[in-house]
């Protein structure tokens, strides 16, 4: 076998970690992730009762925010614990890979944004610092282990669906969890439709970039952190100007991301062998 094949099998081994176990270990599996998720998102629901309890004895918020997200994340950080036989849940969940390389390709994949927000939008010059931090790194961290790492990931890496079975249920809930921000029924159609393309699009860099989650997650944060720091839109929504910089970041990623593969050498770890069901 030469360099390239060998190399190209055994990416496609750590495309799906646990494609060669048994049916009756996948469904197990499946139940597990689905289960887990499903008592985190119960528990999501109660977030800001959890917040407001823990604001009597930190008497921070932003601190509370935290802990308050930390805490519904157990049922997650439990699932990947029982799911993962080396029982170490940072590397499942993609935060074991390389911060320094997360933040780099995120602030060139954000440039669009920021420059957009310069040209066209008004920046804020009030703004609160905790409100800012828990709106685009905390809740980009967050959102990204959660929906990405654990539903999206466990289901991608461990079982033998393909990247659409894996990600659908993922981008359902993450889309339906944002239209709270919707006014009208404009407002919640367009924002689910752009909540649920960012998750497949989110989800797609996670994989790509050999399951480095902090890629996403600082793609989301700054993308977050570009919206707070000009007046651009109070929902995700956005406005013509506002979606036409999204849509150059959004360009952006997916570009540079196939030149670092085809410059690598390497394969695109989403094809046609793993859109719908692993194939050995």
């Amino acid at each position: 076998m030469d360099v390239n094949k060998k190399k190209t099998y055994l990416l496609d081994l750590y495309t799906n970690t646990d494609c060669f176990m048994t049916p009756k270990l996948q469904y197990k599996t499946i139940l597990l992730i689905v289960v887990s998720f499903a008592i985190h998102y119960l528990l999501l629901k109660n977030f800001k009762n959890i917040k407001i309890f823990l604001d009597n004895y930190t008497h921070q918020g932003l601190l509370s925010y935290i802990l308050a997200y930390l805490l519904v994340g157990i049922p997650i950080f439990i699932g990947t614990f029982l799911i993962n036989e080396n029982k170490n849940i940072t590397e499942p969940l993609g935060i074991s890979s390389s911060l320094y390389s997360g933040i780099q390709r995120a602030i060139i994949f954000t440039i669009p944004m920021f420059v957009g927000g310069l040209l066209c939008f008004t920046f804020q010059r009030e703004l609160d610092w905790q409100q800012l931090i828990a709106g685009t790194l905390i809740a980009g961290m967050m959102e990204e282990l959660y929906y990405r790492g654990f539903l999206f990931g466990q289901l991608f890496r461990k079982t033998h669906l393909g990247f659409v079975a894996s990600i659908f249920l993922s981008a359902v809930l993450f889309a339906i969890a944002h239209l709270y921000q919707s006014e009208n029924t404009y407002e919640m159609m367009g924002i689910f439709l752009l909540t649920f393309a960012g998750a497949i699009f989110f989800a797609w860099l996670y994989v790509e970039w050999q399951y480095n989650l902090w890629v996403p997650i600082f793609t989301h944060t700054f993308m977050n952190l570009s919206w707070a720091l000009f007046q651009i839109d109070n929902s995700a929504l956005g406005g013509f100007k506002a979606n036409i910089f999204r849509g150059l970041t959004i360009a952006v990623a997916i570009l540079f991301t196939l030149y670092h593969k085809k410059k690598k050498n390497e394969k695109l770890i989403i094809n046609k062998n793993t859109l719908w069901l692993y194939k050995k």
